[in-house]
């Protein structure tokens, strides 16, 4: 998860909010990636995206069976979508998302039975840092809008 953190306070460099992931096999980081959505002007550019897609490059295979990705805010839909997609194994996240999250906030995606594919989930890990990184930048966003009103 520390890996992923540091993936996140990448983001903040480009003002994204400050998502991070890293998919691991075998102890190893196959793959990283962290929200880029205001840098690249796309809305899919989010962490767990991209850290998919670095992870099948890396392995040159579509299906990601024995992997765990770190990601440290719960995934959204599409992000869900895509990890069931990828046949990740596990998810381990930080903080929950409680207006887009698609574990456990607002819906079951990685666990749900209709679904051809079910993904292990460990919420909560390093819950605190991660839960910081988003206040933090939001509280700045709400100090900047106080500002640019005065």
């Amino acid at each position: 998860m520390k890996e992923a953190i540091k993936e996140a306070k990448k983001a903040l460099i480009n003002g994204d909010v400050p998502v991070g992931a890293v998919i691991v096999l075998d102890g190893k980081i196959i793959g990283r990636g962290y929200n880029q959505v205001e840098l690249l002007k796309d809305p899919t550019a989010h962490a767990e995206m991209i850290a998919i897609t670095s992870a099948t490059a890396t392995m040159q295979e579509k299906w990601l069976r024995d992997a765990t990705m770190y990601v440290t805010v719960e995934p959204c839909s599409m992000c869900a979508g895509a990890s069931v997609l990828a046949r990740l194994k596990r998810i381990v996240y930080g903080v929950t998302d409680v207006k887009t999250g698609a574990h456990s906030s607002l819906f079951n995606l990685l666990n749900d039975p209709r679904l051809n594919h079910r993904i292990e989930v460990v919420p909560g890990i390093m819950k605190d840092e991660c839960a910081a990184l988003m206040y933090d930048f939001f509280e700045s966003l709400r100090d900047q809008d106080k500002k640019s009103t005065e």
